[in-house]
Order: structure tokens, then sequence, then C-alpha cells
């Protein structure tokens, strides 16, 4: 484990206790933007993380089960996964990314294919922890050191699905942003697009000094270079494969 890993573990704890009202900032289509810098969080490690699971509806069940538990009470006791698991279930396999863009004019991508999991106490300050491919609890997570904000330009975090059904629509996918200072900051992946494959999540802009993070949630039907040509980076983009798991 690395000393990052480690002294992010400490500093996440003040962020999961309390209530969501009093410290989550959800950022929606009318409320999409937050200053880091006016919650005294320009400065120090920014994580960003990827959760997600698949949508209860999606396994056979029905909304309102209400009766049938009535009359089979036992099936109060039984595991939800193991009611709902049907032929009508899909792979999926979220991935978390993010294109960088520095003062110097430097631009690239931090994600787990290709192996680009960049670096953050060195350019481009951005480093990916690793690939997840289960959607397990601790997701994927996406570090972005702003100790060296004045070298960056802008950001923007996406999610792109690897070579597997398009599935957004049954997906409950989350991206977390748990800076320095302040409540933790939250993006719902909660517009419906079943034919995508990749979401501009929200995007990190460094405006006189302060780091503004404005929410995007825009569903692409292509991967990275069509998120690339939404939003100028001019990168050049050819095709990447994963190893087996």
């Amino acid at each position: 484990m690395a000393f990052w890993d480690g002294l992010w573990r400490g500093r996440a704890s003040q962020f999961d206790s309390g209530s969501a009202a009093t410290n989550t900032i959800e950022l929606t289509r009318r409320h999409n933007t937050v200053s880091l810098g006016k919650q005294g969080a320009n400065t120090g490690s920014l994580r960003v993380n990827l959760s997600w699971r698949m949508r209860t509806s999606d396994f056979g069940g029905k909304p309102d089960q209400s009766g049938r538990l009535l009359r089979h009470p036992l099936k109060f006791f039984k595991p939800e996964m193991v009611q709902g698991h049907t032929q009508s279930m899909v792979n999926v396999d979220l991935d978390l990314g993010c294109l960088y863009e520095l003062q110097d004019g430097t631009k690239g991508v931090v994600q787990p294919l290709g192996n680009f999991f960049g670096a953050t106490n060195k350019a481009p300050y951005v480093e990916c922890s690793g690939d997840d491919r289960f959607g397990s609890a601790s997701g994927e997570t996406i570090f972005i050191n702003l100790d060296h904000r004045d070298e960056i330009k802008r950001l923007l975090v996406f999610v792109y699905i690897y070579d597997q059904t398009p599935a957004f629509d049954r997906t409950h996918a989350k991206v977390t942003l748990y800076p320095s200072n302040g409540p933790r900051i939250e993006i719902e992946l909660d517009e419906r697009a079943p034919e995508a494959r990749s979401c501009a999540v929200v995007s990190i802009e460094n405006i006189k000094g302060d780091m503004v993070v404005r929410r995007q949630v825009k569903f692409v039907y292509g991967f990275q270079a069509e998120l690339d040509r939404l939003y100028g980076w001019g990168l050049q983009w050819g095709r990447g494969y994963k190893t087996k798991a």
C-alpha cells in the first residue's frame, strides 16, 4: 500500500460520518457549481471516487412485494440478490478516467485502460488508483494534488463502459469528490441513456486560482475520443484493450 493511500484513509473518515444533509453537496442541473476555494479546499488532495451497483428493478423484482411478503414471510430473510438473478442481468464494467490540461499546454488522460495511471507528486498531478472490474464497495479512485493547482488549467472526470454491454441505464452510478476540507460533493449519473458508452461527469477548472467544480453529466455514444471532441481537448486516440481479469 502506498503512503498516499494510507494518508487518505485517515483523512476520508471525517467525511464518511454525519448526516447527508450537513455533510454532502449534491450537484444537480439546477445547482451545478461549487467553489473549492470558498470552503477552504483549494489545497491538499482531492479524492474522486466512482461507485456503482446494478438497479434491483433489473433483477426481476417487482416494485411492491408487500402482499407476497405477508403470504410468504420467510422470503423477507432471503437475500435480494439471490432472489433477483435472472437471464436479463448484464455484465457492466465502469471505468473512471480524467482528461487534464496543464497551464503549460500539456494535455493527456489518466485512466486504467492503457495503464495511464498518472502521478500526484509530478505532472500531471492526477493519479488513478487502479481498475475495479466488479463494482466493489470501494470502487475506483482518482487523486488530484491541489497543492499544484497553479499548474493545472482544467480537468474533466469521466466514466466509460469498457467493451461490455452499454447499460448506464441499468446501473446506479455515483461520482463523489472528497476535498481536503468541507463537505463531500456528489454527482449522480441519473439520466437515462441506454445506448451510451461514456459520460462526462464533472469538470474542475482553475479560475483565477480558485478550483471550480461544475457538474456535466453528458452522455455520448462513443468513447474517449468523442468526449475529447465535445470538450475540445485535441488528443489522438487509438483502440485499447485490457488483459483478462
